[in-house]
């Protein structure tokens, strides 16, 4: 048999028997068609940061269909094709996932965010054993509807949180107290008793500290985890996609509310989240959101995490 080496052929000949064990020696029909199933439904993974664990929660995801109306709009069509050819993206479609971050301090479960609506982020809770009434604190990083939809249920009273209180920015709370927006009317302002206000290096629990990230909204936060000197950051929508935001902080994304403050605020934290080498976990990046930046041209290059947090210290 042309081609085929003698180790090639010991391996053939030492897989007939399998086969005709397997078949019982007899050529069968084809297999009758199997249905396909559709993606699987992993909506949690589970990571440690020093005596922090912390699970990213899959609370829901969605297809664009025009990605370049939403991305690099000061940018040309030639440019934005040849940047995600390069990256083996489609231009015709984009993917994006909704996860919000919960964070077990050892005293406290504190959530960040919470998706499009109950039903999302009440899957990957429970998925991930956590039952609702066990979130002692939900941070608001800003009042985007895939963010702030999971509060309350559907009647739009019940809180999905009976035991939490809040906390969000000031500045963030204060801008959308002054629009029209029925998402922030019927699920944010009624928790305003209930809620405290932060500032850029203000606390929602111990090590976990806010960081000013203005731009994507007026009042948009980051927020840094530290336990047992280890550090992370929690980037929220600081960029919304793992190439044409991160290596390209300069393109104008359509949902950013001041364009200008939001590049900065790109270049800024990733600037330092590549500088100190730090693990980061985004909103929006591919699932479970977890990962690294390295300096590249003029923005950053994505590492996705493996397995660097996964050990039990």
């Amino acid at each position: 048999m042309p081609g085929l080496s003698r180790r090639h052929a010991l391996f053939a000949a030492a897989a007939l028997p399998l086969a005709a064990g397997l078949t019982g020696g007899l050529v069968t029909p084809a297999a009758a068609k199997i249905e396909r199933q559709g993606p699987g439904e992993g909506l949690y993974r589970r990571f440690r940061l020093g005596g922090f664990e912390i699970t990213t929660l899959l609370a829901g995801s969605g297809e664009n269909a025009e990605p370049r109306r939403s991305f690099g709009l000061n940018v040309s069509d030639a440019e934005f094709a040849a940047v995600s050819q390069a990256a083996f993206l489609p231009t015709d479609r984009a993917g994006s996932n909704f996860c919000p971050v919960l964070v077990n301090t050892g005293s406290e479960l504190v959530l960040f965010d919470t998706g499009l609506a109950p039903e999302g982020i009440l899957a990957a809770l429970t998925q991930a054993g956590v039952s609702p009434q066990a979130v002692d604190v939900v941070v608001l990083t800003h009042m985007h509807g895939d963010h702030i939809g999971g509060l309350t249920m559907p009647d739009g009273a019940t809180p999905v949180f009976p035991r939490a209180r809040y906390v969000t920015g000031r500045a963030e709370f204060d801008y959308w107290s002054g629009q029209e927006n029925e998402g922030f009317d019927k699920k944010v302002r009624p928790l305003a008793a209930q809620t405290r206000f932060v500032a850029d290096g203000d606390e929602a629990a111990p090590g976990i500290t806010a960081l000013e990230a203005f731009g994507h909204t007026p009042g948009h936060m980051a927020w840094m985890l530290e336990s047992d000197g280890k550090l992370m950051v929690l980037t929220a929508d600081c960029a919304n996609h793992f190439v044409w935001s991160l290596e390209h902080p300069d393109w104008e994304v359509r949902f950013d509310v001041d364009k200008a403050a939001a590049a900065a605020t790109r270049k800024r934290i990733f600037g330092m989240i590549a500088a100190d080498r730090l693990p980061f976990i985004g909103y929006h990046m591919p699932f479970p959101g977890l990962g690294y930046v390295e300096p590249k041209g003029e923005g950053f290059r994505y590492v996705p995490h493996s397995y660097q947090l996964s050990f039990v210290e």
